[in-house]
């Protein structure tokens, strides 16, 4: 059975049914026509256009309310510009926010610090849900604070929950890894994508052999596009380069499913932790520890900083500078160990010549 909105049916003087279209606010519109036919659609569309132009876009919530603030900020040219996955992200955990804490309907400029703190210590089991919370809370605050809902910050120097990072994959988890899952499979393939182009899954999944070209591989990363929109050309390791050549450039995408279909950014995720576990390798392994692990041996190899962001795409130096300021604590302490052996070797060498410091029964057997 067809079912309308705003459908009004009357009986007539004479029996017979009329309709109307009559919204919750107002003028009721006749309807001609039987229900369903072409000429009563066309009039009940024309009668929900009209409506539509008269009370004009829904607002949601009162002015100055969060409410109001999550919808102006969603349309904003600042959250626009976002990539898809990340709008979708900020989207969720603004809405949960606003309604596990029941402050849609409050004003904004009445949110305080010690507001901002039960809501962070609400979440203090599960650090990263809390960090990430105030981030959002931050970026809504400071619209608020740019289109002059309010002037102060309440959000201000409050500091984030220390958390746990990814674990960095060890030279003897990538080998196992490897053993388990030999060239020529889409398990090494996805494996090596990862690790010897040090992306993201997100940037990894839908790859196309399209963006293979020149000894390199060129690709716009997600978290980029809406943005910078800069395409990265990562030229093609030896190794990964066995393993393209092993699985042959059929399909549109590089990457695909047992059933020839490119994957999705969640099912490549599931498929990666699934190989993952089959590899025997432990919980602390996971798909991101690639692209950590690769940035570990590019810092290891010397590269600076800038070197390695031109590959990992990242905006800012200050994961990049993890990398190269451990890489360049290990190689100061070993020089500095080795420093020390060749100063000690020195030492017993000239006392050995000298003979100071030697027993006088040493001496005099010399």
């Amino acid at each position: 059975m067809m079912r309308l909105k705003y459908i009004d049916r009357v009986s007539d003087r004479h029996g017979r049914e009329r309709c109307y279209y009559r919204p919750k606010r107002g003028a009721r519109i006749p309807l001609p026509g039987r229900p369903g036919s072409p000429e009563f659609m066309a009039a009940y569309e024309a009668a929900t256009r009209k409506q539509v132009v008269e009370r004009g876009p829904r607002q949601r919530g009162g002015p100055g309310t969060f409410d109001r603030l999550a919808q102006d900020y969603f349309c904003s040219p600042e959250f626009l510009r976002l990539a898809p996955s990340t709008q979708r992200t900020y989207r969720l955990v603004i809405e949960r926010l606003i309604l596990d804490e029941g402050i849609g309907h409050r004003l904004v400029r009445e949110m305080t610090r010690e507001h901002v703190r039960r809501i962070l210590a609400k979440r203090s089991a599960t650090p990263g849900a809390a960090n990430s919370v105030l981030q959002k809370l931050k970026v809504l605050i400071h619209f608020a604070i740019d289109n002059g809902w309010r002037k102060d910050d309440p959000t201000l120097r409050i500091k984030k929950f220390p958390k746990g990072e990814f674990h960095t994959w060890t030279e003897e988890e990538l080998a196992r890894f490897e053993r388990r899952w030999r060239v020529g499979t889409t398990e090494r393939l996805a494996y090596s994508l990862l690790l010897y182009t040090v992306k993201r899954r997100s940037d990894v999944f839908g790859m196309s052999w399209t963006d293979v070209k020149a000894g390199a591989i060129c690709v716009t990363p997600l978290k980029t596009k809406r943005t910078s929109g800069v395409k990265l050309w990562i030229p093609i390791h030896p190794s990964l380069q066995d393993v393209l050549q092993a699985c042959g450039d059929e399909g549109e995408t590089i990457m695909q499913t047992a059933f020839g279909r490119p994957f999705s950014s969640n099912g490549f995720g599931n498929y990666m932790a699934d190989k993952i576990s089959q590899a025997g390798l432990p919980d602390r392994c996971v798909t991101h520890g690639l692209r950590k692990a690769a940035a570990r041996r590019l810092a290891e190899a010397g590269c600076t900083a800038n070197e390695i962001a031109s590959i990992t795409g990242h905006a800012t130096l200050q994961e990049v500078s993890r990398y190269t300021k451990a890489a360049e604590q290990r190689s100061l302490a070993e020089a500095a160990m080795e420093r020390l052996l060749a100063r000690n070797s020195s030492m017993d060498s000239q006392t050995m010549d000298t003979g100071v410091g030697v027993p006088p029964t040493i001496v005099n057997s010399i």
